[in-house]
This record gives structure tokens, sequence and C-alpha cells, in this order.
């Protein structure tokens, strides 16, 4: 994911990747690093979109974020199942993310059980520029302009934006959040192919992005 640009120097990811650290925004807060938990599909979620119902028989990992991070998944319901399936695990799946970089923990289960193969492998390492620099993220993400294709019965890919303008790094030790003004960059998009497997989950096996698109411009 090419998220949050502040903690590059600490880390040159791949391209293939699309991981850049921080993002972009004013907020001067700063929060406690013991932080109320809240569910992620609960207080710190806005998402009127699609739930993990479209599989409920899969037993998919809890993911509870700090009451400091919220998402807004502007993404409606398809009618179709298979995407909006895909719409579900992929809200997990970005969740699953930060739930490792809040746990400081490049090896974290939740996010191994959406991400395979390539994706995996980048987003450990853009995990791990985290847990080196003993930071994590906070404020809030929105994501919009969704597209999905299922061009097989186990294979798809998702388009969408993300808003960084709101959301922010924060460094553990001091708990200082790093504030940077909103830009055009502050908007990212992404572009992921899945793949079902034979759990049922459409893990994400490949993700790339462009910083700055003028699709996702507001």
């Amino acid at each position: 994911m090419n998220r949050r640009p502040t903690l590059i120097a600490a880390l040159t990811l791949t391209a293939a990747a699309a991981l850049t650290l921080s993002a972009c925004g004013s907020d001067d807060s700063s929060k406690d690093d013991n932080d109320k938990i809240a569910g992620a599909d609960t207080g710190g979620d806005k998402s009127a979109s699609p739930t993990a119902s479209a599989s409920a028989a899969v037993d998919r990992p809890k993911i509870e974020l700090p009451a400091d991070l919220s998402y807004t998944f502007d993404w409606s319901k398809t009618g179709d199942k298979d995407k909006d399936a895909v719409l579900s695990d992929s809200e997990q799946s970005i969740k699953a993310v930060d739930l490792a970089i809040v746990n400081q923990d490049a090896l974290d289960k939740a996010y191994l059980f959406y991400y395979e193969g390539e994706a995996a492998a980048s987003t450990q390492e853009f995990i791990q520029a985290y847990v080196k620099a003993k930071a994590r993220v906070t404020g809030d993400y929105r994501y919009y302009d969704a597209t999905v294709n299922v061009s097989a019965k186990d294979s798809a890919s998702l388009v969408y934006c993300e808003d960084q303008s709101k959301a922010y790094d924060m460094y553990l030790k001091t708990k200082k959040v790093n504030k940077t003004p909103a830009t055009k960059n502050s908007y990212v998009l992404y572009i992921t192919r899945l793949h079902k497997n034979d759990e049922g989950v459409w893990a994400v096996e490949k993700i790339e992005s462009q910083r700055g698109s003028d699709k996702c411009q507001p």
C-alpha cells in the first residue's frame, strides 16, 4: 500500500509492494499508546459497506484496533455475491495490515490470513519498517470509488482510492503524531489482484498503487 511517506527514508520499498509510509494531514492530536481498544467493525468503522456475512462459514481472525483509528468504506453492496465478498474481504485485509502495525508484528496472523505470495512478502516489509521505527498509524482513513471485477470463480481484481488527508504516523515512545498538510499526494489509487483460496477467502496476491492519482482527487 502506498500509504505513508514520512518513514520512507528508513526503508526503500519495491514498486511492486506499493507500500510507502505515513499519511498526510494536519491533526495535532496525540494518543496514549495504551489506547482503548475498539472492534474493527464497531467504534472505529463508519462503513455502510458489505460485511463478511457473504462467507460467514469461514473462521476469520478477529480484528480489534485502537479507538483513534477509524475507517470509512464508501462502497456499497453490488448485489453480486462474489463481488460483495471481494469488497468485504478487502476491507478486512486493509484493517489487518494496520493491526499488525499496531501490534508491531511483521508476521501478525491476521494480515497473513488475507495476503499471499508477492503481496504478503511486500506487506511484511512494509510493516517491518514501522516496527523498526517504533511507530504506528493513527487517524481517519476513507476508501472510495471501488471497481470490482470477478473474471473467474476464483480470480478477481479491485481498484479503489484511499484518502489519507486525516491519517498520520505516531511514534510510540514519545506519542508524537507526525503532522503533514494534505496535498495531492494524500490521495492514492490502488490496483489489487485477488484469488479465492481453499478456505473461501478472497486473498490479495498482488497490489500496486499510484500516489497523487488524478482519479482519486477530491
